[in-house]
């Protein structure tokens, strides 16, 4: 199972704690699922509202569980924005 470094910006940061922390996952569906689970409070409720980028990639309307991780990959948890 690949290991990967999931990482925390903004809003999901400040819910996390800290900035990243590791997983083991095939997919970001998998991943995600992890994060909630040793998350379940307000970083869960964040993630609804979040993007990903997989190894610098949009992951944009794909579903999660058709977006493979890598061996050393890195997800980039980016809650909306304010400002321009």
């Amino acid at each position: 199972m690949p290991k990967v470094t999931v990482r925390y910006w903004a809003a999901a940061k400040a819910a996390a704690g800290f900035a990243e922390e590791p997983f083991d996952a095939v997919t970001l569906a998998e991943a995600l699922a992890e994060v909630r689970e040793r998350h379940p409070g307000e970083l869960t409720r964040v993630l609804a509202r979040c993007s990903f980028l997989v190894d610098g990639d949009p992951v944009g309307t794909r579903a999660h569980e058709t977006v493979r991780l890598a061996e050393g990959g890195t997800v980039e948890v980016l809650p909306p924005f304010a400002g321009g």
